[in-house]
């Protein structure tokens, strides 16, 4: 399985596309049963409906999205089954600390245990309420991931300026958000900026990797079809310039 996946990194990486595509379309046309279920939470807004659709590989016009509304905010756990993957399952929870989820009964009304891993989103400083599920989520024993949200928004508006630098941006992005999560308590933590608008650029191939390397063994195997899957999706949009 993992020989696949990096002959697959190969192929993409001398740009031969073909050999990658066949791969990747041979290996997700192997069985798979085995669950993965992943959290998303996040406080509204932060983009965490738009981050799920994109990991689904549709869009939130597509038949199964996740609403995407302003207006419409989660106030239940809700699950949206991949599209191609019945086994993967993406949760959509709703903010942490709302009158229905208060912060320190989260984890436990949100059902916690069915959750393989968390991700942890939001669109501009990680908050209070966020560090503390991550600190909850840690006693638990599980794993969970930072995600900065809406990269693409920030780099449109600094494309403004005139001394604009896209590393710069991305470097000061990154840096305040590690800073504000140590200013809350939190040692050493790590944050993937990304866009779900263009997960063919930023850091979704690293979140996917991270993911993979840390997951137990035996669910390693679910993730990898997801992986490969967005891998797909990713170089086809390279390939229409999107």
């Amino acid at each position: 399985m993992e020989a696949s996946f990096a002959s697959v990194k190969t192929d993409l990486m001398n740009n031969n596309t073909a050999a990658a595509v066949e791969r990747i379309q041979r290996y997700l046309e192997e069985p798979n049963d085995i669950p993965l279920n992943i959290a998303i939470t996040g406080e509204s807004k932060s983009g965490k409906s738009t981050f799920l659709n994109a990991l689904r590989g549709i869009k939130s016009k597509d038949e199964g999205a996740a609403p995407t509304s302003m207006t419409q905010t989660p106030m239940e756990v809700t699950p949206y089954p991949h599209p191609n993957y019945p086994n993967v399952t993406l949760w959509d929870l709703p903010g942490i600390g709302t009158t229905k989820f208060p912060a320190d009964e989260y984890l436990e009304l949100a059902g916690f245990e069915r959750f393989d891993f968390f991700i942890i989103i939001s669109d501009t400083r990680f908050r209070e309420n966020d560090v503390k599920l991550a600190q909850e989520i840690q006693k638990m024993k599980k794993k969970f991931y930072f995600v900065r949200s809406k990269i693409d928004n920030n780099i449109r508006d600094e494309e403004r300026k005139k001394d604009f630098s896209k590393e710069e941006t991305l470097r000061k992005i990154r840096d305040d958000s590690v800073q504000g999560l140590r200013d809350l308590g939190f040692e050493s933590p790590q944050v993937f900026l990304v866009s779900s608008f263009k997960p063919h650029i930023y850091e979704f191939s690293e979140l996917h990797e991270t993911l993979e390397r840390e997951l137990p063994a035996h669910k390693r195997d679910a993730l990898l079809h997801l992986t490969l899957f967005l891998s797909l999706c990713r170089r086809s949009v390279k390939l229409l310039n999107c």
